[in-house]
């Protein structure tokens, strides 16, 4: 599955006209936790193995993180450790009423290490901090509460939420500027603000530049109103 994902992820899909992915689990639960039979190999396993399976997980995650199509994840059940972070990886996060989430790698002497890098684009540190080093279930209210989620729906209407948000982000803004805007907040992570400041000015100098800026400042002068990027 994680090779599967990361394929997905890691694929060209703007390029195909994919403008969105969608992420489901299937059953009562977006994911569990790690498969069993995988945790009782990780006993005997060696420096070299441990490090291919964490290299395994970063490649999915990232490969999530820099997908520039819009990522939306659907969320029901329990949410927990290499799931969680899967699904939080997105860009938004829909909930349903009853999901759970936990970040359990402490309770069995692992580290979320992977997803500490990347949940600064979504929580406060204090935050952060509760989650990675306080191992118990987060309801779905309090995710939204503090981020992790980006709304919530009933259990049997959570595709359709999912579907009506990506079309709500698609009629109103440019797949460009997206895919762009989802580069800067990874790039400037951590940065120095001046340097992070000079990235900035470059990303925005380079979109100018794009065929979809022309479009909306041309479509903007126009009719006074900014373009229906769904009939891209």
């Amino acid at each position: 599955m994680i090779s599967d994902l990361t394929h997905l992820y890691g694929s060209g899909l703007r390029a195909d006209g994919i403008r969105a992915v969608i992420l489901g689990g299937a059953g009562k639960h977006f994911s569990a936790g790690a498969d069993l039979n995988h945790l009782r190999s990780l006993r005997d396993a060696g420096s070299e193995e441990n490090l291919q399976d964490s290299q395994r997980l970063k490649r999915l995650f990232e490969s999530v993180l820099r997908q520039e199509a819009l990522t939306i994840a659907l969320v029901q059940g329990a949410c927990v450790a290499g799931g969680c972070g899967l699904a939080t990886a997105s860009d938004f996060v829909v909930a349903a009423h009853s999901a759970r989430f936990m970040y359990s790698e402490v309770r069995i002497g692992f580290v979320a290490a992977l997803v500490a890098t990347y949940l600064p684009l979504r929580l406060r540190g204090s935050d952060i901090r509760e989650l990675l080093l306080n191992p118990d279930f987060v309801s779905a209210e309090r995710a939204l509460e503090i981020g992790l989620v980006n709304r919530l729906a009933p259990p049997e209407d959570l595709e359709k939420h999912g579907r009506a948000l990506a079309v709500e982000v698609l009629e109103r803004a440019s797949s460009e500027s997206i895919a762009r805007t989802k580069r800067l907040l990874l790039d400037i992570v951590g940065v120095p603000l001046s340097e992070a400041l000079e990235i900035a000015a470059n990303a925005n100098a380079e979109s100018r530049a794009t065929d979809d800026c022309k479009r909306g400042i041309a479509t903007f002068l126009n009719t006074k109103s900014p373009p229906n990027w769904r009939e891209e």
